[in-house]
């Protein structure tokens, strides 16, 4: 159980590290889009943000999943 808040707290370090570096990045982004939800879209926000912040949550979602299916077959 130890090892699991271990591993959770080192990817929500190193996810919030990237998303810093991320930031820092960005600000001289040109490239600017919008997204598109189902009812309405989203401000103009620059391009490499909006991938920046899609790979980081999937990738922080899947360490997530990946402790859970874990534990499933640990019991």
């Amino acid at each position: 159980m130890l090892l699991n808040y271990k591993k959770i707290f080192f990817n929500l370090i190193f996810n919030s590290s990237l998303f810093l570096i991320l930031v820092i990045g960005i600000q001289n982004s040109s490239q600017k889009a919008r997204v598109n939800f189902i009812v309405n879209e989203t401000i103009l926000m620059p391009l490499s943000f909006i991938i920046g912040v899609s790979f980081i949550s999937g990738s922080f979602t899947a360490t997530l999943l990946n402790i859970n299916s874990r534990d499933k077959n640990n019991k």
